[in-house]
C-alpha cells in the first residue's frame, strides 16, 4: 500500500499536556503526517471529532475533565477508527482495560518516538489495508474512498457520473478508452445518445482535477477515438 496514502490520514491527538502535544506534533509531521488536531480535554476532544473526522485517535488516559477510558467509548459511537493510547498509565490493569475496550495499542511514557512512528504506521496499514490510495495526477488526487478530488489543499466533490467516468479512465490508466465504453460506464447498457453529456462532463472533470483545464494534463483528448487519463507512477 502508498505509504503516502497513509500519511495523509485524519489525526486526532488528546492530551493535556502542551509540551507532550507539541513533541508528538513535531515527530508526526517530520515524518510525513500532516493532518493532526490536537485537544487538551475531553470537550475539546468530542468537539474536534465531530468536526475533523479523524481517521487515526491517540488518547492520554488522565484528562482534566474526565479519563480516556471514557473517552474512547464516546469516540466510538461517533466513529469506527483505530485508537492507540499514550499515556503514563503504565500499570497492567490500565493497559488491559484500554485494550480490552477495543484500543489498537496501548504505550506508556516515556516512549521512543521511532517506537511511536513505527506504532502508528502498523495500526494504518492494519486499519486501512483495503482502501484504495489515493490516485496521483499531474496537479491533484482522485480519492475514490470519498469520491472527492484533493488540489492545492481542498476537497472537491465528485458527482456519480464524474465518478463513474473517472473510474473507468483509471482502471485503464494510460490507454485510449472510447467514447462509447465511458457512456456505457456513466449511463448504462444503451449509451447511445449521450456523447454531448459526455463531453459536458469531461470539461467540469477537467476543471476539478487540471490545474488549467483548458491546456489539460491529465485527461487528454484522442481524436476520433476518446480520451486518456495519465496517472502518476503507472
Amino acid at each position: 500500500m502508498d505509504t503516502e496514502y497513509l500519511k495523509g490520514k485524519r489525526i486526532l491527538l488528546v492530551d493535556d499536556e502542551e509540551e507532550l502535544l507539541d513533541m508528538v506534533c513535531s515527530i508526526l509531521k517530520e515524518e510525513g503526517y500532516l493532518h493532526i488536531r490536537r485537544a487538551g480535554t475531553v470537550r475539546e476532544a468530542l468537539e474536534a471529532a465531530a468536526d475533523f473526522q479523524p481517521e487515526l485517535a491517540i488518547l492520554d488516559v488522565m484528562l482534566p475533565d474526565g479519563d480516556g477510558f471514557s473517552l474512547f467509548e464516546r469516540l466510538k459511537k461517533m466513529g469506527d477508527y483505530p485508537v492507540l493510547f499514550l499515556t503514563a498509565r503504565g500499570e497492567d490493569e490500565d493497559k488491559f482495560r484500554g485494550l480490552g475496550l477495543g484500543a489498537d495499542d496501548y504505550m506508556v511514557k516515556p516512549f521512543l518516538p521511532r517506537e511511536l512512528i513505527l506504532r502508528v504506521g502498523v495500526i494504518l496499514r492494519r486499519s486501512y489495508k483495503n482502501e484504495t490510495p489515493l490516485v496521483r495526477l499531474a496537479g491533484s488526487q482522485i480519492d475514490f474512498q470519498r469520491a472527492e478530488v484533493v488540489k492545492e489543499g481542498e476537497r472537491i466533490s465528485l458527482t456519480a457520473k464524474e465518478f463513474e467516468i473517472l473510474s473507468a479512465l483509471c482502471r485503464n490508466a494510460g490507454k485510449i478508452v472510447t467514447i462509447d465504453a465511458l457512456c456505457e460506464a456513466a449511463w448504462g447498457d444503451n449509451p447511445f445518445g449521450y456523447e454531448n453529456s459526455l463531453m459536458a462532463h469531461i470539461r467540469r472533470i477537467r476543471e476539478k482535477i487540471e490545474r488549467d483545464p483548458s491546456h489539460p494534463e491529465s485527461l487528454v483528448t484522442v481524436k476520433g477515438l476518446g480520451y486518456k487519463l495519465t496517472v502518476e507512477g503507472r
